[in-house]
């Protein structure tokens, strides 16, 4: 098992930056990938943003290329995503996942989910 827990959201002002968190502990050693997704109010969960967990292959959705950074720190099991100048539509519950397989996108494919964190965008 794989446990997941996501830090970091909040009230931003639009134009704003936040850095969100994920540690991962239990049997990371499964883990292949590692994915950030969101959901809005009254929208279905969509993909953000992904991280091969040992190395530095990324990948991120077409809505948020150029503005959204996904990294990790191996060492501590830590995926972080940031996310510069904020939008009002950038508001949302984030959620971290972990793959064992599978595609990066698709939600589908993730075993683990964190809780997820809130971020709220003002304009």
């Amino acid at each position: 098992q794989v446990q997941l827990v996501e830090s970091g959201g909040g009230l931003v002002q639009a134009g704003g930056s936040l850095r969100l968190s994920c540690a991962a502990s239990g049997n990371t050693f499964s883990i292949d990938h590692m994915g950030w997704f969101r959901q809005a109010p009254g929208k279905e969960r969509e993909f953000v943003s992904a991280i091969l967990r040992t190395g530095g292959i990324t990948e991120y959705s077409d809505s948020v290329q150029g503005r959204f950074t996904v990294s990790g720190d191996d060492a501590r099991d830590t995926i972080y995503l940031r996310i510069d100048r904020l939008k009002p539509e950038d508001t949302a519950v984030y959620y971290c996942a972990a793959a064992i397989r599978g595609t990066w996108s698709r939600s589908n494919d993730y075993d683990y989910w964190g809780q997820g964190t809130q971020v709220t965008v003002s304009s």
